[in-house]
């Protein structure tokens, strides 16, 4: 699952030939539009990906008009219970698995089977992001149609007193025990992904990894002045050829 600072159709179509499985889409912090949700998910299906949308917070018609103008998922942050994950299956799912407001969208034209496709395909992720949510995970991942829990590393290191250190062996401690609950329990797991840790989260039992692209522009970047400082000569250095 990849992001980064841009969430424009030109970058989903860019990131699409990596062969990444979906493309996350910000609404809780980021420059996200309603307007821009057709095009970015568009460009994702040329590609196979899933455009998943994180809403700002847990209400039903982020969701349902998320979901209606082209979403294939919803990513919804803060949540601690198993009641707040119900909510979100009723309020992504159409009857009879849940209350979806029916308004048919983009992906219904000439689709006689469009409820039921939208409700087998739409993925929901649940973030967890304190230590409560943690400890509600049995309850959490035995909600169906819950299909990926997340735990947010900053976020959760916030919440344990730990401001901007994810790496705290409290916090990574945690994080690790939760990913393999939730592994335990049959659903997908997810958390944020740094470079060099795949393996390591892979080995927990995580299947669902978030990655920023912002990481390999920053990595090129550094790389190609590495060059550059290398490949610069110093004026005067060189014998002038004799005339």
């Amino acid at each position: 699952m990849a992001a980064g600072h841009s969430g424009r159709a030109d970058t989903a179509d860019f990131v699409g030939q990596l062969g990444f499985d979906g493309f996350w889409y910000e609404g809780e912090h980021g420059p996200a539009t309603w307007d821009a949700i057709g095009d970015v998910s568009r460009a994702c299906e040329i590609w196979n990906m899933a455009m998943m949308y994180r809403v700002r917070t847990l209400e039903p018609s982020l969701v349902a008009r998320a979901l209606t103008l082209g979403a294939h998922g919803i990513v919804v942050p803060q949540v601690q219970t198993a009641d707040q994950a119900s909510e979100l299956v009723r309020a992504a799912k159409f009857a009879p698995l849940g209350s979806r407001g029916v308004s048919r969208g983009r992906r219904s034209y000439g689709a006689q089977d469009f409820f039921d496709r939208e409700n087998e395909n739409t993925v929901l992720v649940v973030q967890l992001e304190d230590p409560l949510a943690l400890s509600n995970i049995d309850e959490i991942t035995s909600v169906p149609g819950v299909d990926v829990v997340f735990v947010a590393p900053n976020d959760l290191a916030q919440a344990m007193g730990h401001q901007g250190n994810p790496g705290h062996p409290e916090v990574a401690g945690a994080i690790d025990r939760a990913l393999e609950q939730i592994a335990d329990n049959g659903v997908a797991a997810g958390t944020l992904c740094m470079p060099g840790r795949v393996d390591h989260f892979v080995s927990l039992g995580a299947r669902f990894l978030y990655t920023s692209y912002d990481n390999w522009l920053v990595e090129g970047a550094k790389n190609f002045h590495a060059e550059l400082d290398r490949a610069v000569v110093p004026r005067g250095s060189r014998e002038t050829a004799p005339a």
